[in-house]
C-alpha cells in the first residue's frame, strides 16, 4: 500500500430501527468489527440521545471506528479507518452489515496520506515505547453515556455498557442499567425511571406526606409502580392491604432480578398484586374502597397517558373513602409544564381549590431536577396545618429515612413564585 491509512465511508440502509437505537448493542458490534478485523481496541465512548439516535467512536492502535445512527430512518453512517497493513477495514465493514441487519449499503474507500506527497521524519521514540506498550494493553476503557433528553434539555449518565435488562413489551420497552454515578437504573422508553442512588427521593415523598396527614391508613392502592419502591415505603406502615396494578409485569420482573433494594416487599403477604390497565380498574372499582391512592405513572405518554385524564381522576375520587387522600405524580414545572398545570387544575376542579395542593421536591435524575406531586383530600385535612409534626418527624428516625422528614413535609407545599403564578393562571 502506497499510503498511511486506508478510509472508508459507509452507509447502511434499512437496518433495524430497534437495534440502530440500541447503544449497548452499537458499541459491542463496533468494538466487535475492530477486534474481528484484527485492530487492537484502546477506548470506546458511545451515547444516546432519547428519544432515539446513537453517537459513537471506538478508538484503535490503527485510528478509529465512528458511528452515528438515525433510528427513525433505519440509517447508519459509518467511517472504518485503518493505519497499516496489518487491519482490513472491509473485515468490520461485513461485520457491521449483519450486525445491524442492514438490507442495502454504500460504500466509498479512500486512501489517506500518500506517500509520494510525503517525506519522513526520523526521531526517536524508545524511551517511550515501554509505557506505551502496557497502555496499549488487552483491556480497553468503554465510555458509554446513556442520555435523558427533549429538544431542549439532556441529562447523561455513565454506564458500563452492560445491559442488565432488556425487553420490549406491548407496552414499552423496559431496561436495567449499570451506572457509574447512581448504581442501577430502571429506563423506559429510553426515559430514567429510578436509579439506586435518588429514587429514595420519589418513592418517599409519593408515600409519607399522604400517609402522615391521614394518620390511620389501611387499605392503600398503588397504581403503576412496577419498581417496587412505592409499596416499599407503604409498608412502612400498620397497613392492611395494599392492591397494586401495574400494567407491564414486565416492569417488575425486572426490578425482582436486579433492583432489590427496590422490589424486596413484593413477597409481602399483605399485598395484592394485578397486572392490568389501572385506568380500568378504578373505573370499575367499588366506591369508597381506599384510603389513600397513590398514581405512580411515568410521563404522559404511551401506556400512561390515560393516568392525566379527568375521567381517571374522578374514578379515583369516588374509589377513595371520605377521609382518603390521593397522590399523584405530577411532572417538573420546568418539564412537562402543560402537564403540570392541567394535572392541578383538574383535581381543583374535582375535589376544590381548597382541597387539591401541589407538592415540589428534588430528584436528581429527573429532567430539570425540580419535581412535583399533586395531592388532594376527600376531606377538609390540610397537609400542613394538620400535619402532627412530631409524629412525621418520630417515624421519618424511626425508619431512617432518607429523605422524608417533618421539616421536608412543611417545605415542600412551599411553592416558588413562578410556580404559584404558573398555577394561578388556570
Amino acid at each position: 500500500m502506497r499510503a498511511l491509512g486506508r478510509h472508508i465511508l459507509v452507509e447502511f440502509i434499512g437496518c433495524s430501527p430497534e437495534l440502530m437505537n440500541d447503544v449497548a448493542h452499537i458499541e459491542q458490534a463496533m468494538v466487535t468489527a475492530a477486534k474481528t478485523a484484527g485492530a487492537t481496541v484502546i477506548q470506546s465512548t458511545f451515547h444516546h440521545f432519547s428519544p432515539y439516535g446513537v453517537s459513537g467512536v471506538v478508538v484503535i492502535q490503527e485510528s478509529h471506528l465512528a458511528i452515528h445512527t438515525w433510528p427513525e430512518y433505519g440509517y447508519a453512517a459509518v467511517d472504518l479507518f485503518t493505519c497499516g497493513d496489518s487491519v482490513d477495514p472491509w473485515i468490520s465493514f461485513d461485520y457491521l452489515k449483519k450486525s445491524f441487519q442492514a438490507q442495502n449499503q454504500s460504500a466509498i474507500e479512500m486512501y489517506r496520506g500518500s506517500q509520494s506527497m510525503l517525506k519522513r521524519v526520523e526521531f526517536n521514540v524508545a524511551a517511550e515505547r515501554d509505557d506505551m506498550a502496557q497502555r496499549l494493553s488487552e483491556s480497553f476503557q468503554r465510555n458509554v453515556w446513556f442520555t435523558d433528553k427533549d429538544e431542549h434539555q439532556a441529562l447523561s449518565l455513565r454506564y458500563t455498557g452492560e445491559v442488565l435488562f432488556n425487553e420490549v413489551t406491548p407496552f414499552q420497552q423496559v431496561r436495567v442499567l449499570e451506572t457509574y454515578s447512581h448504581g442501577k437504573m430502571l429506563a423506559i422508553n429510553n426515559m430514567v425511571m429510578a436509579t439506586e442512588k435518588d429514587e429514595a427521593h420519589y418513592h418517599e415523598m409519593i408515600v409519607h406526606p399522604a400517609m402522615q396527614l391521614h394518620g390511620s391508613a389501611k387499605k392503600v392502592l398503588v397504581i403503576g409502580g412496577g419498581d417496587g419502591g412505592t409499596i416499599r415505603e407503604v409498608f412502612k406502615y400498620r397497613v392492611d392491604t395494599v392492591t397494586m396494578v401495574e400494567i407491564d409485569e414486565a416492569v417488575v420482573r425486572a426490578a425482582k432480578a436486579h433492583l432489590p433494594t427496590m422490589s424486596k416487599e413484593f413477597s409481602n403477604p399483605k399485598l395484592e398484586l394485578l397486572f392490568a390497565d389501572g385506568i380500568e380498574y378504578v373505573k370499575n372499582v367499588k366506591p369508597g374502597s381506599f384510603d389513600v391512592i397513590i398514581v405512580d405513572g411515568s410521563d404522559p405518554v404511551g401506556p400512561a397517558e390515560g393516568l392525566f385524564s379527568e375521567e381517571f381522576f374522578r374514578n379515583c375520587a369516588a374509589a377513595l373513602t371520605d377521609q382518603g387522600i390521593l397522590v399523584s405524580q405530577g411532572e417538573g414545572p420546568m418539564f412537562h409544564e402543560t402537564a403540570f398545570v392541567e394535572m392541578h387544575s383538574c383535581l381543583n376542579k374535582i375535589f376544590g381549590p381548597e382541597k387539591a395542593h401541589t407538592m415540589l421536591f428534588y430528584a436528581t435524575t429527573y429532567p430539570t431536577g425540580m419535581w412535583s406531586l399533586h395531592f388532594a383530600t376527600k376531606s377538609a385535612l390540610h397537609p400542613v396545618a394538620d400535619l402532627n409534626m412530631a409524629q412525621a418527624e418520630k417515624f421519618s428516625q424511626d425508619k431512617d429515612l432518607h429523605y422524608y422528614n417533618s421539616e421536608i413535609h412543611r417545605a415542600a407545599f412551599q411553592l416558588p413564585n413562578f410556580v404559584r403564578k404558573m398555577l394561578s393562571q388556570k
